[in-house]
């Protein structure tokens, strides 16, 4: 959530709706309301285009 919040067009106005969608999980009408007009999320990164290899799994 953090980089999350941080990365987007609006901190302020994510973490907000984050917090009211948190407190009002069960209420879908509220959930709408505040998913609107947030603006663009963190841009995501495409795994292949990453240049550190984190682990090597299996044999």
């Amino acid at each position: 959530v953090g980089s999350g919040i941080f990365k987007s067009d609006d901190p302020a106005a994510r973490a907000k709706a984050i917090v009211e969608a948190t407190t009002h999980f069960g209420d879908p009408t509220i959930l709408a309301k505040v998913s609107r007009g947030l603006g663009d999320a963190m841009p995501g990164l495409e795994i292949g285009g990453l240049d550190t290899k984190l682990a090597d799994r299996g044999w």
